[in-house]
């Protein structure tokens, strides 16, 4: 224990003396952060600055399908650090769009449980014996419903595509998420769709097109839709961030995983393979995954954090934690006609 606090302290002293030597970070420098909603209060944004003497430029993103777009422009140039999921980041790898990180710079990963502290456990951040990210935060995509007008949980996910709640049900804009959630409804395995299997999904996702009243992108537009149109069921990609903000406004609501299951991320921290200063993009990090910011963010948005075990109304046991899909951009591009509108006989 005296071992590992004196070599906590040796990293800590070492980040430190290396921020301070680095010639780039003596006058105030541009860190600029791609994140998700609620990932990087304002509060937090300014102790940082105040802390390393720089300014946060934040980017929010609303979909991966977004987040992959901004990371891939220019190679990754226009952003230093960003927040995505293990999925994400195995593709970003591949396409050499991130640095591994230095261990020595970040000492809070020595405070994070075990499961989260060896990267060698976790797919999607390691590569040839190097760690490219870190974790921060994961949920999981259970439903929302209206306690008013469902008295009872409901048992299964094809609830959301049952006619009796046409035009109150809440679901998630995101090609690769409804794609598996469809194979989900049909028994099948969510990740990998067959050849024969692409008709029915794109049957399923038209016939869920026409039972939702909108597809939404940030948590703060559900929770909106959701109150304005007296909605009975949401599908909450944001997990509990969502159901915390719904009761924060007053719904009553309740929160479950149907039968099938529901898919889960864990969404890190990681470095641009171009960043402008590594090491202010690696104190970035090592502060978002500090004690300070970590226990907040659960308390703010009702995220699971990395540091403590989350309470008993979260279990890990029917979570189908996110991999690689078969094809990712057909998926996105069926999903794009899908929401124009487009007839299931158009699609061969």
């Amino acid at each position: 224990m005296r071992t590992a606090l004196q070599a906590w302290r040796v990293a800590r002293w070492l980040l430190a003396w290396l921020l301070l030597a680095t010639p780039s970070v003596q006058a105030a420098q541009t860190l600029r952060v791609l994140a998700w909603p609620g990932y990087a209060d304002p509060d937090w944004v300014a102790r940082f600055e105040q802390q390393f003497d720089a300014k946060v430029e934040l980017t929010l993103v609303a979909s991966d399908d977004v987040l992959l777009q901004k990371v891939s422009a220019g190679q990754g140039a226009q952003f230093d650090v960003v927040a995505a999921n293990t999925v994400e980041l195995a593709r970003y790898m591949d396409q050499r769009l991130l640095q591994p990180l230095n261990p020595a710079l970040l000492p809070n990963v020595q405070r994070q449980l075990p499961r989260f502290r060896d990267a060698r456990t976790l797919a999607g951040i390691t590569r040839g014996g190097q760690v490219f990210a870190v974790p921060y935060t994961y949920a999981e995509m259970g439903l929302i419903y209206d306690r008013a007008q469902l008295p009872e949980p409901p048992a299964t996910l094809a609830v959301l595509w049952d006619a009796r709640w046409r035009g109150k049900v809440l679901a998630f804009d995101g090609a690769s998420h409804n794609f598996s959630l469809a194979a989900l409804v049909a028994g099948a395995t969510p990740f990998r769709i067959d050849a024969a299997q692409w008709q029915q999904r794109v049957r399923q996702l038209i016939d869920l097109r026409r039972n939702v009243l909108a597809f939404y992108s940030l948590p703060e537009e559900s929770v909106a839709l959701f109150q304005q149109h007296k909605v009975a069921l949401l599908f909450a990609n944001y997990g509990q961030q969502q159901l915390k903000a719904l009761r924060d406004a007053g719904a009553d609501v309740g929160y479950t995983i149907a039968k099938e299951g529901a898919l889960a991320w864990l969404d890190c921290w990681a470095i641009s393979a171009r960043a402008g200063n590594a090491a202010l993009a690696h104190a970035w990090i090592n502060t978002m995954i500090s004690a300070e910011v970590s226990l907040e963010l659960t308390r703010r948005q009702g995220l699971a954090n990395t540091l403590e075990l989350p309470d008993n109304t979260r279990s890990t046991d029917h979570l189908w934690w996110l991999q690689p899909v078969e094809d990712a951009p057909r998926r996105s591009e069926l999903w794009q006609r899908i929401l124009s509108g487009d007839r299931p006989e158009l699609f061969k």
